[in-house]
């Protein structure tokens, strides 16, 4: 699975303990235009089943996590629910436009006490999607991890140099990279009052 290696950077960097405020951290790898990045916030109360249902339930971020234009499951056997999921997702980046992606996601085993559900980029899949509709991501491997009063999530995402102007490139890179400690806060906020919501 491709988000193996990124998953292990991120766990070295993080801890189900300990944590009392809002703590980002980002590191660069060789190769990419963008930094890596987790964030965890204290969560006090969460449920971590609860809450990666929520992450795992793709077909409904629209309205619950910002800037998700589209997001739907594509149907395949390979990556079946509740375990697993193959979606579709489209999502606007504020003045500069949209990006799109086919991702898979998968809830992993617990490791170092958390709970988790990773994602990566389905290439192929990705490859072949319209650039005139948005541009489409080069890579994207993040994950979700929930420990007792705790989550994080991790990012490492690009998109495709071919599909944006050199403008739009500085922003969704370099930009990107200033803005990823308060859109990943933004996110894991999102999540927790959808976790937490009735129904």
């Amino acid at each position: 699975m491709t988000g193996t290696s990124f998953l292990d950077r991120v766990l070295g960097r993080v801890s189900a303990s300990g944590v009392r405020e809002y703590t980002f951290h980002h590191w660069q790898e060789p190769g990419k235009p963008t930094a890596e990045a987790v964030g965890v916030l204290p969560v006090p109360g969460v449920d971590a089943e609860r809450f990666l249902g929520r992450v795992m339930d793709v077909g409904h971020y629209l309205g619950h996590i910002d800037h998700v234009v589209e997001s739907r499951v594509v149907a395949d056997p390979a990556y079946a629910p509740p375990e697993a999921v193959r979606f579709y997702q489209r999502v606007k980046i504020p003045l500069v436009g949209d990006v799109h992606q086919e991702v898979a996601m998968r809830r992993l085993a617990p490791r170092q006490g958390f709970e988790i559900a990773e994602f990566h980029l389905l290439a192929r899949e990705t490859e072949v999607l319209s650039p005139k509709v948005a541009a489409r991501s080069a890579y994207a491997d993040g994950a979700w991890l929930v420990a007792p009063g705790l989550v994080a999530y991790a990012l490492s995402s690009a998109p495709r140099r071919e599909d944006v102007g050199f403008v739009k490139w500085k922003v969704l890179t370099t930009g990107a990279d200033v803005a990823a400690g308060k859109v990943i806060r933004g996110n894991i906020e999102g999540m927790a009052r959808w976790a937490a919501a009735p129904g």
